[in-house]
């Protein structure tokens, strides 16, 4: 695959392991004749460890030999999480440190979670772009604060503490982007 058809989330192999890609920078060049380069940050799924890639637009990577299943969470201990298979309902488990970014959003209800299998062994998960939570704490909402563009913090139902509008009150729900970890809208 080709550094220009390469998309956020995509998960190629770079120096024989796979590596997710979370984000890209394109950088237009200055000179007559000279390449664009694509500066990508991955994680290395195996490691977790953090990566830079920079190629020019004709260089390629290769794809990761990767299955993505729809799973739900079962439960969560204080070490691992546990998740079920939607279809074939194999049983996976996590180490907590290593869904550590993505466990603030998951939910037992929470639709579209997938595990990253390699080598038939899963060493990850990937959660949808943006998730409903419902606000369990927040400061009272007080009437003719909607106007301003003013935030209070709030705290989720897995323990995430985001942004809200001042408006918001404990109970509602709300849309939140698993990328920036930020509030959108009510849901």
């Amino acid at each position: 695959m080709q550094a220009k058809e390469i998309k956020t989330g995509t998960i190629v192999v770079y120096h024989g392991a796979p590596v997710i890609i979370e984000g890209i920078m394109v950088q237009s060049p200055s000179a007559r004749g000279a390449a664009t380069l694509y500066k990508f940050r991955g994680r290395n799924l195996v490691t977790k460890q953090k990566t830079d890639i920079t190629l020019k637009g004709t260089e390629s990577l290769d794809m990761a030999d990767f299955t993505k299943r729809e799973v739900k969470l079962m439960y969560v201990d204080p070490t691992d999480m546990h998740l079920l298979d939607q279809i074939d309902f194999n049983q996976y488990t996590l180490p907590l440190e290593d869904v550590a970014e993505e466990s603030p959003y998951i939910t037992e209800e929470l639709e579209g979670i997938y595990a990253l299998i390699y080598n038939d062994e899963c060493v990850g998960v990937q959660v949808p772009s943006t998730v409903e939570l419902t606000v369990t704490e927040c400061d009272p909402g007080v009437k003719g604060n909607s106007a301003t563009g003013r935030t209070k913090p709030a705290t989720l139902e897995t323990g995430l503490v985001v942004q809200v509008p001042e408006y918001l009150q404990q109970g509602e729900r709300v849309k939140v982007d698993t990328r920036t970890g930020a509030y959108l809208s009510r849901a």
